[in-house]
């Protein structure tokens, strides 16, 4: 699932592409795409609204209209888009297409069809329960260990929780864990003053390095561009799906574990767990 390198990426693409057009047409492919309103009221909305421009909070694309409304998009596990100049294109997989005023079809592609859009009056009807952005200069390294300082279940699902920090996901919690010499399974309250400080600073060096990058595009190439390129994080990684393979700090080989169904890639010599 794209996480937030991926998300702020594709807004960013989609930016130039959509801020100051008007939506001349909308077409729903596949109803269930479209969580809020329903999908007749919902494509007379989004028609001859202009887009003011295109952010993200979370993993959630945000494109501001000049309605007042915003349109929210998640695109969970293999939603993507396209941008065609000659027509809509023909990918069985469109789930839902919109083409502006200068001609241009944007398409919305979901192979697994478990991305979702919503057209709201206000997004925190859908973000209102997000934790802060780990970019932002609300997320500090004491806010990070007061937060954890009362948590008692492990640090890697706690991070992965998208009310406790926004946009974090699989593969940059397992790097944040691993740049900060902290194992996955410790438990979130034990850690110390400087230990929230140096994940705080392994949080965000992963992050910004991410969307540095253009964020990570695995084998699977679930996660392009809207011009069709992919990110070039993956290259950069230093544990996620890389067990067997050798520990870039410390030479030592790369375990993989289960936590709550996710793998957690993580080196048991940088990132040692105390006995109890």
């Amino acid at each position: 699932m794209p996480e937030l390198p991926e998300v702020e990426t594709i807004a960013r693409h989609l930016a130039p592409v959509l801020t100051g057009q008007a939506i001349a047409r909308v077409d729903v492919l596949w109803p269930r795409t479209v969580d809020r309103p329903a999908p007749d009221v919902f494509c007379a909305a989004l028609t001859g609204a202009r887009v003011m421009g295109v952010d993200r909070r979370g993993k959630f694309i945000q494109i501001v209209l000049s309605t007042g409304q915003t349109l929210l998009v998640h695109l969970r596990m293999s939603g993507k888009f396209a941008v065609y100049r000659d027509g809509p294109g023909e990918d069985k997989h469109a789930r839902l297409r919109w083409q502006l005023d200068d001609g241009a079809w944007v398409v919305f592609i979901d192979q697994r069809k478990f991305g979702r859009f919503y057209l709201v009056d206000d997004p925190r009807e859908i973000t209102g329960d997000l934790g802060p952005e780990p970019l932002s200069a609300d997320f500090t390294p004491a806010w990070l260990a007061a937060h954890l300082a009362q948590r008692r279940g492990e640090i890697k699902p706690l991070l992965l929780d998208q009310r406790f920090i926004a946009g974090l996901g699989n593969i940059y919690v397992s790097e944040a864990l691993w740049q900060a010499g902290i194992h996955p399974q410790r438990i979130a309250g034990t850690l110390s003053a400087a230990e929230a400080e140096r994940l705080h600073a392994a949080i965000v060096a992963v992050l910004r390095a991410g969307v540095e990058n253009g964020g990570t595009s695995l084998e699977d190439r679930q996660y392009v561009y809207p011009g069709g390129g992919t990110g070039q994080h993956q290259d950069y990684l230093g544990v996620y799906d890389r067990a067997g393979e050798r520990c870039p700090r410390c030479g030592y080989a790369v375990e993989r574990i289960v936590q709550g169904q996710r793998s957690t890639y993580f080196c048991p010599v940088c990132q040692a767990l105390a006995k109890a």
